[in-house]
């Protein structure tokens, strides 16, 4: 499945949020909501390999070109609302599909709105990287992207330094993070802007949690994923088999058959 068609839809407030549509633009099917330290663009692999939806939306979420800015006023619920314009605007989703941070967005906005299906990939929720929170405050005010994206695969991601220094040394890689990076503490702070819910994806039909075999039952993304379950005791869980938290980029076609096969079963 290719892509089609880039769609824009304003979100108030000065901003706007861009979407890349796979396949048939004008037919329900998948929306996905990439998390932090990734785009739309980072999910290109999985949209073109899924088939089991006539199109695939991916959601460039603000803060990442070419969507608009975070704004001042931003916060969890503006992802929320975000997406809910989004949704209201493609009509007819099928099935929402969240990474990360994009996967409790996706839980949140079936907490506020019917949909059908829910997966998500490991999604986070506090207390999800409170102890790196400083750190990355002190890298957004002192404007220090390469510290930011540093601390993210250094002390969230737990990737030793020789994996990090190859990353520097691809300075195009590296360019791409630095720009990613830039609304990281905005949105690890969004995290502690109000207490966590007590449940979650209460008007979905079915909620789907997926979590990589390398991190079950592990901190950061097991134990956080673990806390996200416990608020969705109906979900089923579901285990990709050898894979992290970056299965999307380290084994897109994999992630594509897991998904298509919860498609079927919803």
């Amino acid at each position: 499945m290719e892509r089609t068609i880039q769609k824009k839809f304003p979100v108030g407030g000065g901003s706007w949020v861009t979407v890349d549509v796979y396949g048939e633009p004008d037919a329900p099917g998948l929306v996905v909501v990439p998390g932090a330290m990734s785009d739309a663009l980072g999910w290109r692999a999985v949209a073109t390999a899924v088939d089991a939806w006539p199109s695939v939306a991916v959601v460039n979420r603000r803060g990442r070109a070419p969507s608009g800015p975070l704004t001042a006023s931003y916060s969890l619920r503006t992802e929320v609302a975000d997406l809910g314009a989004v949704l209201d605007g493609l009509g007819g989703v099928r099935t929402l599909f969240g990474w990360s941070y994009g996967g409790l967005i996706a839980l949140l906005a079936a907490d506020e709105r019917p949909l059908g299906q829910v997966i998500a990939y490991e999604p986070v929720i506090r207390p999800f990287g409170l102890d790196v929170l400083p750190d990355l405050k002190a890298a957004d005010e002192a404007a220090d992207p390469d510290r930011a994206v540093e601390i993210v695969h250094r002390r969230i991601a737990g990737l030793d330094g020789e994996v990090v220094d190859a990353l520097r040394a691809d300075s195009e890689a590296w360019e791409a993070l630095r720009g990613l990076a830039a609304p990281i503490y905005a949105e690890m702070a969004a995290l502690y802007g109000e207490p966590a819910p007590d449940a979650l994806a209460r008007r979905a039909d079915r909620v789907d949690l997926i979590v990589g075999g390398a991190n079950r039952g592990t901190a950061p993304y097991g134990t956080s994923f673990d806390d996200v379950a416990r608020r969705v005791p109906g979900a089923g869980v579901h285990e990709l088999p050898g894979q992290g938290h970056m299965a999307h980029l380290q084994a897109p076609a994999e992630l594509a058959r897991l998904m298509e096969g919860l498609a079927a079963a919803g």
